[in-house]
């Protein structure tokens, strides 16, 4: 009985956070332009796509005969489907994530939330199934975007995050959305399933400036978030160059692992606007298809 006040207290604390997790990404969501979401191909839609010649295998209760009565050949009117996609979306939510240098910055998690959800609103917006990692099968509407703000907003105790993409249908989307600086070789093997299932998508690695350009002087405690790796030095500005060269290591590692696969990788910094990763996420994932 002694945890359920700790558990009630930490339940409405997660309940309070995804309104406004949610009201953030519909903002963001408005600045971004919607294109148009429907897919040329033939189904049974409403609007007139085009005529082809009948085919072995057809049923003749397709045949257009006002088009066929021009001529020798048969006709069968095509429509255009405006079929609904599958996405899913992975945005880590690992102790990594919940770092920020300063305090007019965004964490690392925060900002990973803010664009994964405003992407989710995009595509129910557009008509489109979202589902959430292995949290969320894929459905549409308003009630989708609140399960998966309430969803976001519950962080995890692992030092760093395993995408999982076991949910996708072949042919889908699907975006993942953490720092990669911890062990890159799940999510090699996820992608390389994801790959052998035409699952193609987007990652987006978020860092903290201080992440990117190692700010740090003379004597330096290094400690992980989650406190389980201690470092300290008195002289951090010897690990710079060596500290650079290896992130510089990780983020080729990305590329080549999203161009083996057939992803597109971005990298964006809390110190940036969200807007422009938005913009690119959104354009990612839609040409993914």
């Amino acid at each position: 009985m002694t945890e359920a006040p700790h558990l009630r207290s930490r339940a409405e604390v997660l309940a309070a956070a995804y309104p406004p997790l949610l009201a953030s990404a519909e903002r963001l969501a408005a600045n971004v332009q919607l294109g148009d979401h429907g897919r040329k191909r033939s189904g049974a839609g409403e609007a007139f796509w085009q005529y082809r010649q009948l085919q072995t295998g057809d049923d003749a209760r397709l045949i257009d005969w006002r088009r066929s009565a021009r001529g020798e050949e048969q006709f069968i009117k095509q429509r255009e489907w405006q079929i609904a996609q599958s996405a899913l979306l992975w945005v880590d939510q690992a102790s990594s994530m919940n770092f920020a240098s300063a305090q007019e910055l965004q964490t690392k998690a925060d900002r990973a939330r803010l664009i994964g959800m405003a992407t989710a609103v995009l595509l129910v917006r557009g008509g489109e199934r979202v589902a959430l990692g292995a949290v969320l099968p894929p459905r549409r509407g308003a009630g989708q975007l609140e399960r998966i703000a309430g969803a976001l907003v519950q962080d995890r105790p692992d030092d760093y995050g395993v995408p999982d993409l076991s949910p996708m249908v072949p042919n889908s989307r699907a975006l993942i959305v953490s720092d990669f600086l911890g062990d890159l070789e799940p999510l090699k093997k996820v992608l390389t399933r994801a790959a052998g299932r035409g699952i193609r998508g987007a990652l987006l690695q978020v860092l903290d400036p201080a992440e990117e350009e190692f700010p740090f002087r003379g004597r330096t405690i290094f400690e992980s978030v989650s406190g389980g790796v201690c470092h300290e030095t008195l002289r951090a500005d010897t690990l710079r160059d060596r500290y650079l060269s290896r992130l510089a290591e990780r983020k080729a590692e990305l590329a080549d692992l999203a161009l083996q696969t057939g992803w597109m990788v971005g990298h964006h910094h809390t110190s940036e606007t969200a807007q422009g990763a938005l913009l690119w996420v959104y354009q990612a994932v839609q040409g993914s298809t």
